[in-house]
């Protein structure tokens, strides 16, 4: 677990760790029940930018060595394509998008992914990609809008979206989008 030697830290308080350690203890905690099934919430965000890719190996190792399934949630997409094999997007606590981890990334169908990923930065200059800025402000959860939730802030809506709520569809295999538009929107 990179926390060495294992005396100093048996008695340690949360306060007298590092954030990498903390997660590094959090992690041990959660394996030493031998779980197939892992729930991790923001497992790297209070994490230093330089601690995040050992942190992130060290899932990805101990995911292989112990067989473990992951729920990785996270707002870091970048980070969401390195850990995952499948990517569920979701919006005001619907999911609006799923499929694997290449068809989320290479063929986004649903507005708020199509919008999310361009907002990605891309290392290589030479790629150019459109910015799609979203207008207006994120509904409220506690009395979301009826119909899409996202037709607020879409920029493909249509008056079906106002008031008919979008099933998950499969629109190629194992990649489903809610959305009404889902057949035709792609960004290729």
């Amino acid at each position: 677990m990179g926390l060495e030697p294992p005396e100093k830290f048996y008695n340690a308080y949360p306060h007298e760790l590092s954030g990498g350690q903390r997660q590094r203890a959090a992690i041990a905690r959660a394996i030493i029940v031998n779980p197939e099934f892992i729930v991790a919430d923001e497992p790297i965000s209070m994490i230093d930018v330089s601690l995040r890719s050992k942190i992130l190996e060290l899932m990805k190792q101990l995911q292989s060595e112990l067989d473990l399934t992951y729920l990785f949630i996270t707002h870091d997409l970048a980070v969401s394509k390195y850990i995952s094999d499948r990517i569920g997007i979701m919006y005001l606590g619907e999911m609006v998008e799923l499929g694997l981890k290449k068809e989320i990334f290479s063929d986004p169908r649903h507005p708020y992914t199509i919008a999310l990923l361009s907002a990605v930065p891309i290392p290589n200059p030479r790629v150019k990609r459109k910015h799609i800025e979203l207008k207006g402000e994120v509904p409220s959860p506690i009395n979301p809008p009826s119909g899409c939730r996202f037709h607020t802030r879409c920029p493909f809506k249509e008056e079906t979206c106002e008031t008919e709520k979008p099933r998950l569809i499969e629109v190629t295999e194992n990649h489903y989008v809610a959305c009404h538009k889902a057949q035709t929107l792609s960004i290729n």
